[in-house]
């Protein structure tokens, strides 16, 4: 059984969602019974994958039997096993608050999450470029009726935009690829690998090929200047859309991460491909966040400034090619990851209780939920860094493994000046929707809401506490995952093994 292991995240929402289409006629509840089941089984299957790649151990798994590089291929190291981990885990949580009658606002809503979370799982598993590419397809198809679930004029203008600049990312994708088959005869990433160190390689299409690939991973992370579409579209979108839309940006970064551990930094050809350009972009993205987040006027939007926020603080970390930084930077992903979909969640259920207002940042009716505020208070304390929470430990480990770097003293001030000011808009935030009251709304609404909704925001804050209780053992499977990353040697025999690839060649 362990050796079709790698394949149960994929199959498991895949076989969900066309279970899900084949009951559309039996009604919702049933839908949410798969959905709900399927979840359970996506968790139980990632974690026991994750136990599974503590060996060290790179497990491929050949599609049909066809070997790499000429068949397709899953491959999971321990980096992979954590993120499918963390979707499972984001997945779940945000599929339970859903099913407390979002998901009946359009259709179709089930089998959509569902084929999203397929596309996403499959994007971190994949050993192929040209399969990425397929993965980020389908998770982009069901992300863009996710977004416009539920109508509204704000979710079609954020969807249009968001449709657009995605499709010419996959444009710009697919010549990448085609460029780099042209070039090289292969698009997997373990012969790509060995293939950009073999001598006689055309070197220009080559690094014109993975420069653009960079690119598109780039726009996906939503690096800045390609980072305007992010802000308003997860704000629009519905809390547990924004919340399970957090993972995509880590998609981006997890993708520049492995291509350049993998087969950019070892070959001369690409080594420098990141030099001089991504770390001031990445840090103008985390100051560009922050003063979004400052300029904020709704919880929502101050949550997905958040998430770019992470995401530029993440998008620093493959410039510097080293295991102790890349450990500290998944550390940091997890928690950041959490406390950003909690807080999309944590908006929704104040816009509930404060009524008209919703959750703009004016004063308005008292909030009589303690556990509320609670968790408000818990979420941002972690997302701004503060002890002793995850997010504290989370960036005193990246600014540590940064700090004798050439450019540390740009990285510190950049990241702790960000800090210090989405710290000061989560207080001024949350002081007006928690502390301010307005005599001309007495009142706000005391509609319950319900076992789902109140057990996904646990689900999601309680990772803030978690994890910086079980830091050590968290950390250190960082560590070993960050190891194997930065020694790629053993990931590219695990996928094509020690024979020598005979390969055709034509005049």
């Amino acid at each position: 059984m362990t050796q079709h292991a790698a394949i149960l995240p994929l199959l498991i929402p895949f076989v969900a969602a066309l279970l899900q289409l084949a009951a559309k006629g039996y009604g919702i509840g049933v839908q949410r019974a798969i959905g709900l089941v399927a979840a359970a089984l996506g968790v139980a299957a990632t974690l026991w994958l994750v136990l599974l790649a503590d060996d060290g151990m790179v497990r491929v798994y050949a599609l049909g039997d066809w070997v790499a590089p000429f068949g397709i291929v899953l491959a999971v190291d321990r980096l992979a096993a954590i993120m499918v981990l963390l979707t499972a885990a984001l997945a779940a949580s945000t599929l339970l608050y859903a099913s407390a009658g979002f998901d009946e606002r359009g259709r179709h809503f089930h089998p959509l999450f569902q084929l999203q979370v397929f596309g996403l799982q499959g994007a971190f598993l994949t050993g192929d470029l040209f399969n990425l590419f397929v993965f980020f397809e389908v998770m982009l198809l069901a992300s863009y009726v996710l977004l416009a679930h539920g109508g509204g004029l704000a979710r079609t203008r954020a969807g249009l935009a968001y449709v657009a600049l995605n499709l010419a990312g996959s444009a710009l994708f697919l010549i990448a690829l085609g460029m780099l088959y042209g070039t090289l005869g292969t698009l997997n990433l373990a012969d790509v690998a060995q293939r950009l160190q073999a001598p006689g390689i055309d070197v220009a299409p080559a690094r014109l090929a993975c420069m653009m690939l960079i690119a598109v991973f780039a726009l996906k992370a939503a690096l800045l200047p390609l980072s305007f579409w992010l802000p308003h579209a997860y704000a629009a979108a519905g809390a547990p859309v924004a919340a399970l839309f957090v993972i995509m940006t880590k998609v981006g970064i997890v993708s520049i991460l492995r291509v350049q551990a993998i087969a950019f930094a070892p070959a001369a050809a690409t080594t420098d491909l990141l030099d001089g350009w991504l770390l001031p972009l990445a840090l103008a993205t985390v100051l560009f966040a922050a003063i979004g987040a400052l300029a904020a006027l709704r919880l929502r939007d101050l949550a997905a400034w958040l998430v770019l926020a992470s995401a530029g603080t993440l998008l620093v970390v493959p410039v510097f090619p080293q295991a102790d930084v890349s450990a500290a930077a998944l550390y940091y992903l997890v928690q950041s990851t959490f406390v950003a979909a909690a807080l999309f969640l944590i908006a929704e259920l104040v816009a509930v209780r404060r009524g008209e207002v919703a959750d703009a940042f004016q004063p308005g009716p008292r909030l009589h939920t303690p556990w509320l505020g609670s968790a408000f208070l818990l979420a941002a304390a972690s997302a701004v860094g503060l002890p002793p929470f995850a997010g504290f430990l989370g960036k005193l480990m990246l600014l540590s493994a940064l700090r004798d770097s050439g450019d540390a003293l740009a990285i510190w001030s950049a990241l702790l000046l960000a800090g210090l000011l989405l710290m000061l808009a989560l207080a001024k935030g949350g002081g007006r929707l928690f502390w301010e009251r307005s005599p001309n709304h007495p009142h706000g609404s005391s509609q319950p809401f319900g076992w789902r909704r109140n057990l996904a925001v646990a689900l999601l804050v309680s990772p803030a506490l978690l994890l910086a209780l079980f830091a050590q053992p968290v950390a250190d499977y960082a560590t070993r995952a960050a190891a194997q990353l930065h020694a790629p040697q053993g990931y590219v025999a695990a996928v094509l093994g020690t024979q020598a690839i005979a390969r055709e060649t034509r005049p």
